[in-house]
């Protein structure tokens, strides 16, 4: 559980500001860890608790992982510590600048291949595991 968890973090937390640069030019180590928490959690609750949940209902509820985890980390770094990482305040249906309408419209279907790489992490941890036990 360990090695899938520390696998998936450090996962979310190099896809997700990759997808920053590609995006903007730009990330900040936040995101890293906005990332690394926001696939952590994906795992546990749409891959894990809601398996027997449609597509569309696992994706909606990823959409919401992600769109929290950037707001609190938006609150937090953009507006408590004024760094100024990034403002959407010009996008439509934003709160306080930290979230808006369009991203999570996109975290909706980004979830699809988060869901894929929790599949294969924890095929990956298990076949690895009935390996080392028959060593």
């Amino acid at each position: 559980m360990l090695k899938k968890n520390a696998g998936l973090f450090l996962t979310g937390g190099t896809v997700y500001p990759a997808l920053e640069v590609l995006s903007r030019g730009r990330t900040d180590i936040s995101m890293s860890i906005a990332g690394g928490v926001c696939l952590c959690l994906i795992d546990q609750i749409c891959h894990k608790k809601m398996q027997n949940c449609s597509l569309a209902q696992r994706c909606a509820a990823g959409s919401g992982i992600i769109t929290g985890i950037e707001f609190l980390t938006g609150v937090v770094v953009n507006i408590v510590l004024k760094m100024n990482v990034w403002d959407y305040s010009a996008m439509p249906g934003n709160i306080l600048g930290q979230v808006c309408l369009p991203y999570s419209l996109l975290w909706f279907f980004l979830t699809i291949p988060a869901l894929g790489v929790c599949a294969w992490f924890e095929k990956f941890i298990a076949q690895n595991s009935r390996l080392s036990r028959k060593l």
